[in-house]
């Protein structure tokens, strides 16, 4: 069956506190208990490598022809209006010396936020469960960057949906092929479930992903899963800083506030999982919470530097 609940709809926005980018160990019985997906304690075994970040000899180019996040420029007042929402703050031009540096092997990095003083924040939308049409033109009008995460299984009755997005420069990243809790499974299962995921969206998009995020963010921190992560071709495993709810954010900081670089979790979700509210609706409130405080949105791809070649 395919798991398809809200994350951090239970409160797991508590899980993740480490460094910016690297990972540390032991947050997975407090994930479990805190998302309500059951309970357990981290596998046994050696603690993972910490994967710092290193410098990239030059970075791979963003896909042909994908808009930066300064074509929010064009964007005139009153397609803000359309949406009612006020325009939102313009985001600087992305940095030259992108902070996050990824390499082309050994162990993947494991980050919620990003190193910045750009007053910016990410979106990105996990699993492709609601396929609204709503959603598509207003991504087009407004030319908010987002990144997604989908499922296989998820997107599977209509991955066409997804290609409009796609061409406005947002990446399609990997999040398993049907959800699981993956530290319930065992290491060739979770490879599997990452490898099958990486097929199927590098045939239907064209691109392979090279960011991971694991269902609930559980299993990030362990071995296994690192393992699986660098064996199918994701060079990171991206988790999140705030996720949005149906009319605002539930945050990891005790002030609640955003803070520069900052990932935000949504989804692809409808009336049925929004009580009544269109994705559409919720989507507008997300933009409004990040404008109340300031905040741009800037495209994720924009400050990580992919391995060359």
């Amino acid at each position: 069956m395919i798991d398809t609940r809200v994350e951090d709809e239970r409160g797991t926005s508590v899980r993740q506190r480490r460094a910016r980018i690297g990972y540390g160990a032991g947050a997975l019985a407090a994930l479990l208990a805190a998302s309500g997906c059951g309970s357990g304690s981290a596998p046994d075994g050696p603690a993972p490598v910490r994967a710092k970040p290193v410098a990239a000899a030059s970075p791979a180019p963003s896909a042909p022809g994908a808009p930066s996040t300064p074509a929010q420029d064009a964007v005139p007042e009153a397609a803000w209006a359309k949406w009612g929402l006020k325009p939102m703050p313009k985001a600087p031009a992305p940095p030259a010396d992108r902070p996050v540096k990824l390499t082309a092997t050994g162990p993947v990095p494991v980050f919620s936020d990003v190193p910045t003083s750009d007053k910016v924040v990410f979106i990105t939308l996990d699993d492709g469960a609601e396929k609204d049409p709503e959603f598509v033109r207003m991504l087009t009008e407004l030319k908010v960057p987002v990144t997604m995460f989908l499922t296989k299984d998820i997107v599977k009755n209509d991955y066409g949906y997804f290609k409009p997005l796609q061409a406005l420069g947002n990446s399609i990243q990997n999040h398993t092929v049907s959800h699981p809790v993956m530290s319930k499974l065992a290491p060739a299962q979770q490879k599997a479930q990452i490898c099958e995921d990486q097929a199927a969206l590098t045939e239907q998009y064209g691109t392979a992903p090279y960011l991971f995020r694991p269902p609930y963010g559980d299993g990030a921190d362990t071995p296994a899963l690192n393992t699986a992560v660098q064996e199918c071709g994701p060079r990171a495993v991206v988790l999140w800083r705030e996720s949005m709810q149906i009319h605002d954010m539930q945050y990891q900081a005790a002030d609640k506030k955003l803070k520069n670089g900052d990932i935000i979790l949504a989804h692809f979700r409808g009336p049925s999982e929004l009580k009544g509210e269109s994705m559409t609706r919720m989507f507008g409130e997300l933009l409004s919470r990040i404008q109340e405080q300031g905040f741009a949105v800037a495209r994720l791809d924009d400050y990580v530097a992919r391995p060359a070649g």
